[in-house]
């Protein structure tokens, strides 16, 4: 499997690229607008087609390329089907599984953070990966407050997540403190929100974080329900 982890920096965001060796076909997870050829570029050096892009969810804090990269490659683009957004390719739902080569993605539906949130989780060999979105962060979780978010889904969703086994290698959308991997042992054993008994408890936790919005949030949320066209922002 070739992997590449992808950052941000305005955003403090990662996109990934996965591709399966043999057949060359490669999947991008949360791709920025703004590093679209940047992708354009690493696909071109490494040999790769874009079949796929898909987002774990309706971004805040920056604008989804899903839009530019079907237009500049003709590759499938993918959301969640309570996002309702019309201009993906197609949409996914719980459990369903998304192939791209011999990489098979497993969908898990992990509302909370947004109610279209979702974790993509992929097994190769004896290794597992999950790409968790917002829902799961490296010590931290995802913002409850907007997008119909929802702390009691939030946590239902962690409790879930779990379940996975402990080696699965934990990658998150987005990281402020310069983490790049965890694992599910580790988020158990050291994620600060992870060390409460109740839903009530994690509730209060995030009914108190008193954060202020992001930056983007009234540009990037119509826009990325456009598929990252802010001219067909509604």
């Amino acid at each position: 499997m070739i992997f590449r982890q992808l950052f941000d920096i305005d955003s403090s965001s990662y996109t990934y690229l996965l591709a399966d060796e043999t057949s060359r076909e490669a999947v991008l997870i949360d791709p920025v607008l703004a590093n679209t050829e940047q992708y354009l570029r690493l696909l071109t050096e490494l040999g790769l087609t874009l079949k796929m892009a898909m987002d774990t969810h309706t971004h805040a804090d920056h604008i989804t390329a899903l839009g530019k990269l079907r237009e500049q490659t003709g590759c499938i683009t993918m959301i969640g089907e309570q996002a309702g957004s019309s201009c993906a390719t197609g949409s996914f739902g719980d459990g369903q599984r998304i192939a791209v080569g011999s990489l098979v993605f497993k969908t898990l539906h992990t509302p909370g953070h947004t109610d279209d949130s979702y974790s993509f989780y992929l097994e190769q060999g004896n290794q597992s990966y999950l790409f968790s979105g917002d829902t799961l962060l490296i010590r931290g979780t995802g913002r409850t407050d907007f997008q119909n978010g929802d702390a009691y889904q939030q946590y239902k969703s962690l409790s879930n997540l779990m379940q996975l086994p402990d080696t699965t290698w934990v990658y998150p959308a987005h990281d402020y403190k310069g983490w790049m991997v965890s694992t599910i042992a580790e988020e158990i054993q050291h994620n600060p929100r992870l060390q409460v008994s109740t839903a009530d408890e994690y509730k209060q936790i995030m009914d108190n974080l008193n954060l202020p919005n992001p930056r983007l949030m009234d540009i990037a949320v119509p826009a990325n329900r456009a598929c990252g066209n802010a001219d067909q922002a509604i």
